[in-house]
Parts: C-alpha cells; sequence; structure tokens
C-alpha cells in the first residue's frame, strides 16, 4: 500500500491509483511511502499503535527486574512542606518554595546527610525522559571499543581502517549515575562468619554476595542490595594475594539460590592486616593517599559486572550497565574493620570486556589502556587532570588513575537485624574451608543435628550452607527433591518443612548420620521408615579403623576384630 507521507495519516492509495499518483507528480522531489498491507489500517488505529521501528531502537522486548518495574511506576518526586516563613500562600497552593523536586534535583542531593554524589538510575532515566518528547528517542547505548564488523570499503585491521568501523576515542568521566546506592547486610553474623576465616588464619578470602534488590527509600528511587548470605567458592588465599579456582558447584549454588528467593548481588573480600593484636587493630591502608581500589580489582569488578548486566528496556542491546556490587572489608580510620561498597562505571565496564585495561605491577593505584597492535585496534582514552598552575588538561590513559572509574557505594547493618536463615550457636560448616579442618561430610551434619537447641524443624534446617550440602553431597544429593524444603525457608512455612521431614530421603539421611556414631535426638519419633527395623538400623554402629557396619551389642568389629572404642 502507498502512502502520501510518513505518518501514514493521509489517504490510502491502492494500487490501481498509484500510476495515476505518480503521473501526477509535478514537483521535485515529491516521495512515495511504501507500506506492508497488513500495516495498513484506519487512521484512529495508527495512532493509537507504537510506532514501527520505535520498539526495535529504543525500547527492545525485555522483562526488567522486579525492583526496576517498581521504580519505573513510582512518581518519584520529593515532596516538600509549606514554609511558613517564606510561602505567602494558601494551604493548597503552591510556589517555588513548596513545588515538589525532581528525583534528579542536584541541589537536593548535596545537602543530604551525608551528601549524595551520584544520583540513582531511574532518577537518571526520569531526567532523560522527562523533557517534552518523554523520552520518545532516548537509548542508552553501550560503549564499544572494537572495530565494527561488516565493512567492505577496505581491508581488515590491521592493513585497513575507516571512519565508519573506527570506535570513537573514550574521555573519561565522573558517572552522575550509579546502578546500586546502598549495600545493607542483613545482620552482623552473616559479615561475622565470613571475617572468621581471616582472623583464624591471617589469609585474605573472597566470597559471593547472596541476597535481593530493595527500594532505599533514603535516596529518591534508589536501589539497596540486601545480603541474607556469603558463599565462599574455591580459592587459594595468601596474605596479599587471593586466587579464585574454578568451581563445579556454581550453577547449583545460583539455582538453589534462586528458589529461595535469593540472586547474587556482588562480591566480598578481605584485605586486612593486623596492627596490634593484643588490642585488636588492623591497619588503616586504603585511603586518598593510596587507593581506596587497585586496579587489578576495578579489572575484576568490571569482569563480574559484565557476566551480570542489568535488564534495561531502553537500551537497544537490552541491557545497560551493572547491578553487580563490590564489597571490602578492610581497615577504616579507627583501626577497626569497616566495610566499603563501590562498583566501576559503564565506561571502565566497556575497557574490561573489550580487553583495553591492564594493571600496572608496580603502581595498584593505576591503570594502563592498551596500544594498538596487529592484533587488536584500541582506541585513544583521555582523562581530564589540573597542572600545576591549576588548568584544566587532557592526558592520555597511560597510565590511568582508577578513581576515574570507581563509584563509592554506602555499606551499612540495619538497626533491627533481619534473619533470612536462623542463627545457631553452633552453625553447620561452611563449604571449601579444608584448609581450617572444617569439611561439609556427615558427621559434620550428624554433630550439627544433635546440638541444635531449636524444637523447631523448620528453625534447625535454615541454614544456607546445610540446605547447599544437602544439594551437593556427592553420598546422597537432593537436588531433584529439596524443591518443597526450599520452599518452606523461603515462605517460613513449618508445615511444608514438616511434611518434607517425613519423607523417604531425610530418612536415608538420617540413616547416614546414624552410621557415623552420633545418635540424633528423637531419632525414632520422625521419618518415612519407622518401626523396630528403622530402630535396629538405628542402632548399627561404625567401625572407626575400617568403616565396618556392625550389628548392635558387640563391642568388637566383626571385620577387623578391634575393640568399638
Amino acid at each position: 500500500m502507498l502512502f502520501a507521507d510518513v505518518s501514514l495519516m493521509s489517504k490510502l492509495i491502492s494500487a490501481a491509483q498509484a500510476s495515476t499518483y505518480v503521473c501526477h507528480l509535478n514537483r521535485h522531489g515529491d516521495l512515495l511511502f511504501l507500506f506492508p498491507s497488513s500495516l495498513a489500517g484506519p487512521s484512529s488505529e495508527m495512532e493509537t499503535s507504537t510506532p514501527p521501528g520505535l520498539k526495535a531502537l529504543g525500547a527492545p522486548t525485555v522483562v526488567e527486574d522486579e525492583i526496576d518495574q517498581y521504580l519505573s511506576r513510582q512518581d518519584g518526586k520529593i515532596y516538600r512542606s509549606r514554609d511558613p516563613q517564606l510561602c505567602r500562600h494558601g494551604p493548597l497552593g503552591k510556589c517555588v518554595h513548596c513545588v515538589p523536586l525532581e528525583p534528579f534535583d542536584e541541589d537536593y542531593l548535596n545537602h543530604l546527610e551525608p551528601p549524595v554524589k551520584h544520583m540513582s538510575f531511574h532518577a537518571y532515566i526520569r531526567k532523560l525522559t522527562g523533557g517534552a518528547d518523554k523520552g520518545k528517542f532516548v537509548a542508552l547505548e553501550n560503549i564499544s571499543c572494537k572495530i565494527k564488523s561488516g565493512c567492505e570499503g577496505h581491508l581488515p585491521w590491521p592493513n585497513g581502517i575507516c571512519t565508519k568501523c573506527q570506535p570513537s576515542a573514550i574521555t573519561l568521566n565522573r558517572q552522575k549515575y550509579r546502578h546500586v546506592d546502598n549495600i545493607m547486610f542483613e545482620n552482623h553474623t552473616v559479615a561475622d562468619r565470613f571475617l572468621d576465616f581471616w582472623r583464624r588464619t591471617g589469609s585474605q578470602h573472597l566470597g559471593y554476595l547472596y541476597g535481593r534488590y530493595t527500594e532505599h527509600k533514603d535516596i529518591p528511587l534508589g536501589v539497596r542490595a540486601e545480603v541474607a548470605a556469603i558463599y565462599e567458592p574455591p580459592q587459594i588465599g595468601t596474605q596479599n594475594s587471593l586466587e579464585l579456582l574454578e568451581d563445579p558447584k556454581a550453577e547449583v549454588v545460583d539455582e538453589i539460590a534462586a528458589k529461595l528467593g535469593l540472586r547474587k548481588v556482588g562480591w566480598i573480600f578481605t584485605d586486612l592486616v593486623s596492627e596490634d593484636t593484643r588490642k585488636g587493630t588492623v591497619r588503616y591502608s586504603r585511603n586518598k593517599d593510596t587507593y581506596f581500589l587497585s586496579a587489578e580489582e576495578c579489572i575484576t569488578a568490571g569482569d563480574f559486572q559484565n557476566k551480570h548486566p542489568n535488564i534495561c528496556r531502553l537500551s537497544p542491546d537490552g541491557h545497560f550497565g551493572s547491578k553487580f556490587v563490590t564489597a571490602v572489608a578492610t581497615g577504616g580510620p579507627d583501626n577497626q574493620v569497616h566495610f566499603e561498597g563501590y562498583q566501576v562505571s559503564n565506561q571502565c565496564m566497556a575497557l574490561v570486556r573489550d580487553e583495553c585495561l591492564l594493571p600496572c605491577k608496580d603502581a595498584p593505584e593505576l591503570g594502563y589502556v592498551k596500544e594498538s597492535s596487529s592484533e587488536q585496534y584500541v582506541p585513544d582514552v583521555f582523562y581530564k587532570d589540573l597542572d600545576k598552575f591549576g588548568n584544566e588538561i587532557t592526558q592520555l590513559a597511560r597510565p590511568l588513575p582508577v578513581e576515574y572509574l570507581i563509584i563509592d557505594i554506602t555499606t551499612t547493618f540495619p538497626k533491627d537485624p533481619v534473619y533470612t536463615f536462623s542463627i545457631s550457636q553452633n552453625p553447620f560448616p561452611i563449604e571449601n574451608r579444608d584448609v581450617l579442618g572444617e569439611t561439609q561430610d556427615f558427621h559434620s551434619l550428624a554433630t550439627y543435628l544433635s546440638q541444635s537447641t531449636s524444637a523447631v524443624f523448620l528453625d534447625t534446617i535454615s541454614d544456607f550452607h546445610l540446605l547447599l550440602f544437602l544439594v551437593t553431597n556427592e553420598v546422597m544429593p537432593l537436588q531433584d527433591s529439596i524443591s518443597l524444603l526450599l520452599e518452606a525457608v523461603r515462605t517460613r512455612n513449618e508445615e511444608l518443612a514438616q511434611t518434607w521431614k517425613k519423607s523417604e530421603q531425610w530418612a536415608t539421611i538420617e540413616q547416614l548420620c546414624s552410621t557415623v556414631g552420633v545418635q540424633l535426638p528423637g531419632l525414632q519419633e520422625y521419618g518415612a521408615v519407622g518401626g523396630p527395623s528403622h530402630a535396629a538400623a538405628a542402632a548399627m554402629w561404625a567401625c572407626q579403623h575400617c568403616t565396618f557396619m556392625n550389628q548392635p551389642g558387640t563391642g568388637h568389629c566383626e571385620m577387623c576384630s578391634l575393640p568399638r572404642t
């Protein structure tokens, strides 16, 4: 079908009328607009539908996170009460002194205590979409440092390059917004158990933060990362280094966390050096005179953020930035352990993703942008600085101060602790702590269950590390039959927990625990097997020397003839 203008609002021209219309074109530059007949229709339909190109360019079909969907529906404005001294109007009127402020108002953010240097990401979106066009043409473009493919006008790099395929030079600027505005640990126990590794070994340690994203009400349209548990992957740590090993259980951990209503929201590592063991103080090493994050840590944070992109409907790629956070346990100005939160900017993410940024060997506070080679073209990266006369100058990022790449995030603990998982005086061992002599096996499980002081089964079983052991152990993994228990823990439903407690899987777990010589309290009272045979099996004992299962009432092992004790 042919139309007289691109808005499709003019009278429709049929195929029979097309030749007549073409013959009457008597002005230079007259245009015809051809569209498939399936798109043709009454003008009223055209007015209410979305223009064909808008969705593909600026609004791809993606499902954003729940917190993003919630904040996008909020008003976000900062409402102010009537000022009795400055306002001269009635109670129903508004003036410049009491009219609501926009969530991106810089003066308001700067006068908060403490001042907020970065507006929230949703406030930044409101700023982009607050004009007369309501953000109709807003598109959040991801930075690319690679040569665009498909350019056929010349030979491929390094034999040729043109302005069409060459990536633009990058000038590093302070990012005005941040995707996460606060990191909050649910309670001190979560952080203390993580720090316990450094206290006992003196070696640095790393963990992944599992939690959820919620609204941060202290900042307009802010996002908070709430940490409910810390998973510690396989790693090798020393007093001044960390090496992260391949984790075969990573996907299973993410799957179990998702069924518990949690997700991986960040990572945490320690940088602690004891200063006085008698006073319990640590060295204050990260400050404005040294660095807050080293270049190597910025590159690692950028890699994590690239692996966990933020789903965004305003980006042509369907994602923009990341809500993945970095937490550092280090010494503070008072020589006590402090938790500091950071993210790296979207510019840093692009440099890391396209392998353009390197750390400096002898200066941890400096990075270095690679030079172009025959294998890779690297665009020029600049940053602005002040010379000795106070003039602003542009410097090439070789080397690069990493503070241009860092966004700081406040890290807090709540006044009223929250407990997604139960807290025990004798908790279940944490995974991958074999160097401390703590192992996750059925002996440690039996010991934990026998020492549990809670009479409620749900409180006993609500331990993140215990649930991971039940799913990932090699003897009897319960990955296919633990969904009901995970739902009970997520919803705090004791009835569901009791239902799963009567299953055959839990009875088998009890059998395995009884073979290690630890008698569980009330073992004959619950379980799916029950009866005399269950009681007899529970009384069997394992030889400490050869592990043979012996019948009750015997004092010597039937296999190796050694005494029971």
